[in-house]
């Protein structure tokens, strides 16, 4: 089971049935078919994990992912995702995804802990944008006096970053610290309002404006909401606009955002307390408000949405319940038929619920790749992927 991290993340578990489809909500022709499965980099000295991938203007593909020691190639009895020597590095491919560079590229160490979840978006300007977060270790229990803070063990949140790479992931800037959210309760090691952070994709809006969706504690001892950044300059400043999904009982956190053809923002997000259930939350101003959340009637976190040439939407998730593995859906151009859009079973053989984080990125006109972190029966995580192929949808008659 995934341990908790920045802002309380953790693993839903109990299955439920899903919901009719209502009149309204036209099921979308999947017209999926996977290809094969890949493995992207493996190491058994390495715990790999949590990826992201980008497609470069020259056809490149970048992946980008945690990786830290398997520690219990040294002794210990299980595994965990705070370790003071989790880095985030990349890997490339030139060939679509065929072949890949086996010795990966450092992309960031923070100074003060290890770093999660590398959460890259390609700009239209062609930088790219990578959001991440950390944990301090302590090497004795923190102090009694850091009451509002994030804790595991002797590990303390150290909130958000942003890194921009300009020359295609050679390179990274300084880190972008952004703002905490409005009415965030905790605190980082510094005794300041911990910046916000996420697993999640952003979105580049037609506009040119960057979209982030963070988490936020609320006043309630471990429970977090989801807000709405914006970004006016490439990510280089951010304001809190507004929240996306808060509720009394459950808790929302890993979201990923998508924009569609009209220009809703849709808001793909993971719950805590709702029995594993998506939930799809949508926004019809550019992000100045969202509507009520909705029950998306089925189970998997957390997701990545990719808009297909044909303007469908592949939208990816990981299934961390018996049979283990990845799924997938195609919705419509407007991402209305969530409900009623077959899902499809890209992987079922996992050896248990320590995988998924899925992330899709078209590799052709018809083709795409889904990367993921994943463990066979002999438990080494890894990264792996799926390349799936999209016939062209059926012209309406």
């Amino acid at each position: 089971m995934r341990l908790k991290i920045v802002f309380l993340i953790t693993l839903g578990a109990i299955l439920s049935g899903k919901p009719q489809a209502s009149p309204a909500q036209t099921p979308t022709p999947p017209s999926l078919k996977k290809i094969e499965d890949i493995t992207v980099y493996r190491d058994e000295r390495f715990y790999c994990a949590f990826p992201s991938i980008v497609h470069r203007p020259d056809g490149e593909l970048i992946v980008a992912f945690r990786r830290a020691p398997e520690r219990r190639n040294w002794g210990a009895t299980g595994y965990t995702h705070t370790d003071p020597n989790s880095y985030l590095v990349l890997v490339r491919s030139k060939d679509g995804g065929k072949t890949w560079s086996q010795r990966p590229e450092l992309l960031s160490a923070n100074p003060f802990g290890g770093s999660q979840d590398p959460c890259m978006v390609q700009l239209s300007d062609d930088s790219i944008l990578c959001a991440s977060y950390g944990w301090a270790l302590f090497t004795t229990p923190p102090p009694a006096s850091m009451t509002n803070v994030f804790r595991h063990q002797n590990f303390v949140g150290l909130g958000g970053f942003i890194l921009r790479s300009k020359d295609g992931g050679h390179s990274w800037g300084e880190p972008i610290i952004p703002p905490a959210a409005r009415g965030e309760t905790i605190f980082d090691p510094f005794g300041k309002p911990a910046p916000a952070c996420n697993r999640g994709a952003m979105c580049e809006g037609r506009d040119g404006r960057i979209f982030w969706a963070v988490v936020c504690s609320t006043a309630v001892r471990d429970k977090t909401e989801t807000h709405l950044m914006i970004s006016s300059d490439k990510g280089t400043t951010w304001k809190d606009s507004c929240v996306i999904a808060t509720d009394p009982r459950i808790t929302f956190n890993e979201t990923s955002l998508h924009e569609t053809p009209k220009g809703d923002l849709i808001a793909f997000t993971r719950t805590e307390n709702f029995d594993d259930h998506t939930v799809i939350v949508r926004s019809t101003n550019s992000g100045k408000s969202f509507e009520p959340w909705q029950d998306s009637g089925f189970k998997g976190h957390p997701h990545s949405a990719l808009r297909l040439p044909d303007q469908r939407v592949l939208l990816v998730y990981g299934y961390r319940h018996p049979r283990f593995g990845i799924r997938a859906r195609v919705l419509n151009a407007e991402c209305t038929d969530f409900a009623a859009a077959e899902e499809m079973v890209l992987r079922e053989d996992g050896a248990g619920g320590d995988l998924g984080y899925p992330w899709a990125a078209m590799i052709s006109k018809s083709r795409a790749l889904v990367v993921y972190y994943f463990q066979l029966a002999d438990g080494i995580r890894h990264i792996a992927g799926s390349v799936l192929e999209f016939p062209p949808a059926e012209k309406p008659q």
